[in-house]
């Protein structure tokens, strides 16, 4: 097979600015970052990748363009740059007039149907010119970048690079479900355009209450790093093991419901023998998903630490207080980390262990999430040097909700956990209530790991 980077041909790289007309709602040119924000600024840029198949894909690019620049109306700090000057304590975000997004449009004679294909394993290798590259510097950070690939008369791809540091993965996933809505409604040429009150932006940073100073705390750990007054914006470079493969893992809303019913039935079996509270325990489909493919890697994998750790994103805007709006701007999330003895996931009742840990975790939202805050940053070393797996994305974005006019995407793919190594989870494009549960690993162990998830689900 042709390698599918060396089939991709790049026809235009250019700037796209905001449309000078008004949008519906004031739009600020600069943000102040939270601590929500900072904790990110080191963190490589998130990158997801949607395919599209159309017959055509002659008139695609003109409206593309024209309502990416309308949607920028909305989105001005998207469309600026992250600095970090001498005089400031905290990293700015800034849109000055003439700043764009960098557009790259291309062309590939690669296999579509192979790339978009949902359930097939895929080289990581075979994404990595279908999306585009984040300007960053030590002294200057672009926020987003953006890249078209069109496969003629078969589909074109969209790819994102996002600043982790300026928007997470509700806000990234709000934009681009905004620029569908304009270019499936707004007739080209138009000079203005209205957005739908739930994908409206929601900038008023007075809303995070940073009354312990976590923000300037955040910042001056990260220049302390390697510092002092390290004030570099370059982010966290890392790169996937060899000869790792990328796959897609499908677990459908009627096996989450066998899921659930057998969690129960082991816990009713449980409480009858130890008194256990844990029957109580609300089985939501994000903590049984994310149990049955924790159980299923550590199993994969053949763990050896006598503890497994698990972080996973948590939405704190209804959890605030006052809660803030959904439509919030910017980075919202705190972590939670989950804690296993590895024998126990290893055993009869490792999906039972592994639910109780992710809900235990999820309890200590209680506490307020900002809990245990003051050592978000410091702990980064720690846990990036130490084997923890990660979750990133949700199955509440919505990502196949993206329709730009021509029907809704094929396949939607978090590209950048062939660096983070994390567990990647987002809704199906069938509607049917499931997830997808998409992961990076070498080749061996990702054979092992599919082979464990498929047989899992059958046995229930």
């Amino acid at each position: 097979m042709a390698n599918s980077n060396s089939l991709v041909k790049v026809v235009e790289v250019c700037g796209v600015a905001p449309n000078p007309g008004s949008p519906d709602s004031a739009t600020p040119d600069s943000l102040p970052l939270t601590l929500f924000d900072i904790r990110w600024l080191r963190f490589a840029p998130v990158q997801r990748l949607y395919f599209y198949e159309i017959s055509s894909t002659d008139s695609i690019l003109p409206k593309l363009k024209a309502s990416l620049s309308l949607t920028l109306q909305h989105f001005l700090p998207l469309a600026g740059n992250l600095t970090w000057p001498q005089d400031s304590l905290k990293p700015i975000l800034c849109y000055a007039k003439g700043d764009s997004v960098s557009l790259t449009v291309a062309e590939s004679a690669a296999n579509f149907g192979h790339l978009s294909s949902k359930y097939d394993l895929l080289r990581v290798q075979e994404y990595h010119h279908l999306v585009p590259q984040l300007e960053v510097s030590h002294e200057r950070s672009a926020v987003m970048a953006l890249q078209i690939t069109v496969f003629p008369n078969q589909g074109f791809s969209i790819g994102t690079s996002m600043h982790h540091a300026v928007l997470d993965g509700k806000t990234s996933t709000s934009f681009l479900k905004s620029w569908a809505h304009i270019c499936k409604h707004e007739e080209l040429g138009s000079s203005s355009s209205l957005l739908p009150d739930e994908l409206k932006p929601f900038y008023d940073r007075m809303v995070i209450q940073d009354l312990a100073e976590l923000g300037a705390l955040y910042s001056d750990q990260y220049q302390n790093m390697k510092g002092p007054n390290n004030r570099s914006l370059k982010v966290w470079n890392f790169q996937a093991p060899p000869e790792s493969i990328r796959g897609t893992f499908k677990v459908c809303h009627a096996k989450i419901q066998k899921l659930r019913q057998y969690v129960m039935t082991r816990m009713a079996k449980k409480k009858q023998h130890d008194d256990s509270e844990s029957s109580v325990l609300r089985l939501s489909t994000f903590s049984l998903a994310c149990a049955y493919t924790w159980v299923c890697l550590v199993k994969a994998q053949e763990a050896k630490e006598d503890k497994t750790r698990l972080i996973f994103p948590v939405d704190c805007r209804s959890r605030l207080d006052p809660p803030i709006p959904a439509t919030y701007f910017g980075n919202c999330i705190a972590g939670r980390l989950a804690i296993a003895e590895t024998k126990g996931l290893l055993g009869e009742d490792g999906l039972v262990v592994a639910v109780s840990a992710i809900i235990e975790a999820i309890k200590s939202l209680d506490d307020g999430v900002l809990n245990g805050a003051e050592n978000w940053v410091s702990r980064l070393c720690t846990v990036l040097s130490d084997r923890v797996v990660s979750i990133a994305g949700s199955n509440r974005f919505g990502v196949y909700e993206t329709d730009f006019g021509w029907g809704i995407p094929k396949k939607v793919d978090l590209v950048s956990i062939d660096r983070t190594g994390a567990i990647s989870l987002s809704d199906t494009n069938d509607g049917d209530g499931g997830l997808d549960v998409g992961l990076v690993l070498q080749k061996h162990y990702i054979e092992v790991f599919a082979s464990l998830f498929a047989k899992g689900l059958e046995n229930l």
